[in-house]
């Protein structure tokens, strides 16, 4: 079966600027992430990479140190970054800190609000959460042509689809709340002891932040502006975590785009003196392209060869674009 084009895909729908890859761990997401950030590059567009993986790679792929360091310069109009959880989360801390103060007329964080804080950056969907609000600080920010999301293997990326709504729904909770509040003049003397409270100022902050989230979680959702690529190899267990992942991914309107096929050895060791367990592998990978393409049919864009070495530095990533958009 002929592929739809990937490079066609990209010249139809210009306005699709948020570029995402997802698929199971180790399929090649990040290499290709990196690859489509250098062919958009080379395009003249102003690309920003980053990664939503806590085991990001990103800096082995270019070699370069990036983690950490904010939006970093690889080459002309391509930029990468990887995101620094703890720091964020360090972050977080000091601002829950900052605000308490500020709200509540206080001089020092009392320590049983303290130990909460503390409690609370260790819990296990922190550093998601902190990796979450990052991305949404990337979006809003603005400033780019192309921002393609290194997307965390597919349970997390699932976790991370699925945080915008809980985010949304909890935030809209809080807010009723606290305007109920109002209401009660003897909760609100509790809570105020020797100052009053700024009500709008805490409202304010609610609002602000479900308003940030409402911006990523649109833009997750967004057929116009937003393409899902799922990467698929030609083996049984990646093509069956693929078919479930693409109907949980459907239930959260995420704009599915089409499916591309990595490592595909070349049909051109048949018949050629190999070892037998290439050939094995060559009898295998061409009775699972056959399901890839009965089951993906019209929306397979691009089937990629192995590279014979890693794709680090930009000479080989350049070469995996090349097999990726012609």
């Amino acid at each position: 079966m002929v592929p739809i084009s990937l490079k066609k895909i990209f010249e139809q729908y210009p306005d699709r600027r948020y570029i995402m890859f997802g698929g199971k761990g180790g399929l090649g997401k990040t290499t290709f992430s990196a690859a489509t950030a250098y062919y958009l590059a080379k395009q003249g567009k102003k690309v920003l990479v980053f990664s939503v993986d806590p085991q990001a790679s990103l800096s082995d792929i270019f070699k370069k140190d990036i983690f950490g360091k904010g939006p970093t310069e690889i080459m002309p109009n391509l930029y990468a970054q990887e995101i620094d959880a703890d720091r964020r989360v360090k972050e977080y801390q000091q601002e829950i800190r900052q605000k308490i103060l500020d709200m509540y007329g206080m001089e020092k964080i009392p320590d049983e609000i303290e130990s909460y804080i503390q409690a609370a950056a260790a819990e296990p969907a922190m550093e998601e959460s902190a990796i979450f609000d990052e991305v949404v600080d990337i979006v809003v920010r603005g400033g780019y042509d192309y921002y393609i999301y290194d997307l965390v293997p597919l349970g997390h990326a699932l976790y991370y689809l699925s945080m915008a709504s809980v985010y949304d729904e909890w935030i809209d909770k809080i807010t009723n709340l606290r305007q109920q509040m109002r209401e009660y003049d003897q909760v609100a003397a509790v809570i105020r002891r020797e100052k009053d409270v700024d009500e709008d100022a805490i409202l304010n902050e609610l609002l602000y932040i479900k308003d940030r989230i409402n911006k990523s979680s649109g833009i997750l959702t967004d057929k116009e502006k937003t393409a899902f690529f799922f990467v698929v190899t030609a083996e049984e267990m990646v093509i069956n975590d693929t078919v479930k992942a693409a109907e949980l991914f459907a239930k959260f309107d995420v704009p599915l785009s089409g499916y591309i096929v990595n490592r595909v050895l070349s049909d051109e060791l048949k018949g050629q003196q190999i070892p037998e367990y290439l050939k094995h592998r060559l009898d295998m990978q061409e009775r699972y392209l056959k399901v890839i393409e009965n089951t993906f049919k019209d929306q397979i864009l691009a089937y990629v060869p192995e590279m014979e070495r890693d794709v680090t530095g930009l000479q080989m990533i350049e070469r995996l674009a090349q097999k990726m958009f012609t």
